[in-house]
């Protein structure tokens, strides 16, 4: 009995970790980032996107550029099934879906798994109704690797004309930053 309460409390306590602290791919070496570091980072950072290409999930190629310039906002979502974090934020990325795709915004979702059936699972057990796509290689994802991707859920936010204008939204900031860049801040508190 005790053995089971320690379980018990030892699973509680790993969710909450992972919740506070979202799924990591590797700690980070050292404080200062080498030159290829930097380099990547300016390129992840700077004003426009960089094209992801990868297979969704009926085989067929998905292209985030086959969405921006085409909506008003972008969303590329990088997520996965295992992930508790990404699960957790879940909720609110499909309520800015159902809030906004209408005003002009589309997610992508970019999934970091290694198992084809719990990625497919999850989209359905979790609402996601947006594009997806997956190479279905965990980490080293190439679309992940583009954006450098150290940790789940992560997101970047790219405009009409490309260019990437917020990145690791959550919750509510998520929420707050779409209806400002949509001009629907009356749907927020819905």
């Amino acid at each position: 009995m005790i053995e089971m309460t320690m379980r018990k409390v030892f699973l509680i306590l790993t969710a909450t970790v992972l919740t506070l602290s979202g799924c990591q791919q590797k700690a980070k070496t050292s404080e200062t980032p080498s030159a290829a570091e930097q380099e990547l980072q300016e390129k992840v950072t700077g004003n426009q996107y960089t094209d992801i290409e990868l297979p969704g999930i009926q085989g067929q190629t998905v292209k985030v550029s086959d969405y921006v310039g085409k909506n008003r906002l972008v969303l590329i979502d990088f997520w996965a099934s295992w992930c508790g974090p990404c699960l957790h934020e879940m909720p609110f990325v499909v309520k800015a879906y159902e809030l906004y795709h209408k005003e002009g915004l589309e997610i992508v979702g970019v999934s970091l798994d290694k198992e084809r059936s719990s990625w497919v699972e999850a989209i359905s057990a979790t609402g996601q109704k947006w594009p997806q796509m997956s190479d279905l290689q965990g980490w080293n994802c190439k679309g992940a690797q583009l954006y450098d991707i150290q940790s789940i859920p992560a997101n970047v936010l790219i405009n009409e004309q490309g260019e990437i204008i917020a990145r690791d939204l959550r919750g509510d900031d998520l929420l707050a930053t779409l209806a400002r860049e949509l001009g629907g801040s009356d749907k927020v508190g819905n």
